[in-house]
């Protein structure tokens, strides 16, 4: 089986592992605060679903406020080594953001998304991309020339309509809202979402 195979047959996470995936992202901040530098992370030391490549995002808020979002979008690392890189990125790295402090670690709220294999979406015009969008399941990646952006489905709480979804995606690529062409490549994905618990 092709790597590329392998990665779309990938189901979701066992709910078993969800509290270690949780607990690594904390260390790999709070290793981070104490000796300002990434956390290592040895595969030999999870089990087997863990140790697959997968691609993740790791959301930093405090309270309703976003502290940090950092993720990677095709599938380099395994999932555990993806997930504590981008608990490190998104606490210290965030452009949006000064890097994080010990004081705020302790009110900070984390939440990671496992990501499926993005897939092409297929369409001939604005409106029948629109139609295809599921609302609050598809994750969306916007590609046109250099200008790319991406949307976790999450964002669809607070964009629950399909059109401002798609324009505020453009407007993160660097594109105006009403944006076309033929030329633009749009994929989707799922993610699952993992929050203490």
């Amino acid at each position: 089986m092709s790597w590329a195979m392998a990665l779309t047959s990938l189901t979701e996470i066992d709910p078993q592992y969800h509290r270690s995936l949780w607990k690594l992202a904390c260390d790999s901040i709070d290793y981070g605060l104490t000796h300002a530098k990434r956390m290592a992370v040895r595969n030999r030391d999870f089990p087997a679903p863990l140790r697959a490549p997968r691609a993740t995002f790791v959301t930093l808020k405090q309270g309703e406020q976003l502290r940090g979002c950092i993720g990677t979008l095709e599938a380099r690392r395994s999932l555990v080594e993806d997930i504590a890189y981008n608990a490190y990125a998104a606490a210290f790295s965030d452009p949006r953001f000064s890097p994080l402090t010990r004081e705020q670690f302790a009110d900070l709220d984390i939440s990671l998304s496992i990501l499926s294999q993005p897939e092409k979406m297929v369409f001939g015009s604005e409106s029948e991309l629109l139609k295809q969008l599921r609302r609050g399941t598809d994750g969306l990646i916007l590609q046109e020339g250099g200008h790319r952006g991406t949307f976790l489905p999450s964002v669809w709480e607070s964009l629950p309509d399909e059109r401002d979804f798609l324009n505020h995606l453009k407007i993160k690529a660097g594109l105006p809202s009403n944006y076309w062409s033929d030329n633009l490549r749009v994929l989707r994905y799922t993610a699952q979402s993992i929050n203490p618990g």
